[in-house]
């Protein structure tokens, strides 16, 4: 009996507060560019690196995060972080999707470049680039001399760069025009624009009733 290859899948994970394109366009490069059967999209539970402040409720970010992925097969969601209490980390995630998704998925940490250079502040940075290779999305031109620096010794072929021209659009930015009450067409899906006006997210305006 001939043995079957690893299942290979991508994980999109981050705070996606909110979601936007250059999210969906990284993960659709992704997926094409290194044979990935599918992307879960883990939208982080309790960020412990970012400013509480900041993020909107976890079902909030989880249900944008459903409507942004909802018209690709390819692309699943998954609660994982969103049920977990307490800080969520990427080891923990990993592992978990590991169990569920059965020991022949070989994972794909998608990430942006940026991100990346945060891995020595993560819990347990080397266990994590054990679990998964990583896919560093970066835009055209973008310096990765730091990157191959900060890497552990020995796990510099566990990352592979993805440019990504689209890669300019921020979360933050996002928000900032929503309290601004500037337009965010093209720059997140339709639907996931409603619902940030609906539910009054990010400084713009009380909730509809």
């Amino acid at each position: 009996m001939a043995n079957s290859s690893p299942r290979a899948v991508g994980v999109m994970g981050g705070t996606f507060n909110p979601i936007h394109y250059g999210h969906l366009v990284t993960a659709e490069e992704a997926l094409v560019a290194f044979d990935l059967e599918q992307v879960v999209f883990v939208p982080a539970g309790h960020p412990w690196q970012k400013d509480q402040d900041e993020v909107a409720p976890a079902e909030d970010r989880y249900l944008m995060t459903v409507i942004a992925t909802a018209t690709n097969d390819k692309f699943h969601v998954s609660r994982i972080e969103i049920d977990r209490p307490g800080p969520t980390y990427t080891i923990d995630t990993l592992r978990g999707l590991k169990e569920t998704l059965g020991g022949d998925a070989e994972l794909w940490f998608i990430s942006g470049a940026d991100g990346i250079l945060n891995i020595i502040t993560w819990k347990d940075p080397e266990a994590v680039l054990r679990e998964a290779r990583f896919i560093a999305a970066t835009r055209p031109g973008y310096d990765l001399d730091r990157l191959e620096k900060e890497l552990p010794s020995g796990f510099e072929d566990r990352v592979s760069i993805l440019e990504i021209p689209a890669l300019a659009i921020s979360s933050t930015d996002i928000r900032r025009r929503v309290r601004e009450r500037r337009p965010l067409r093209y720059l997140v899906p339709e639907g996931v624009a409603r619902y940030i006006e609906k539910r009054g997210l990010y400084g713009g305006g009380a909730p509809s009733t």
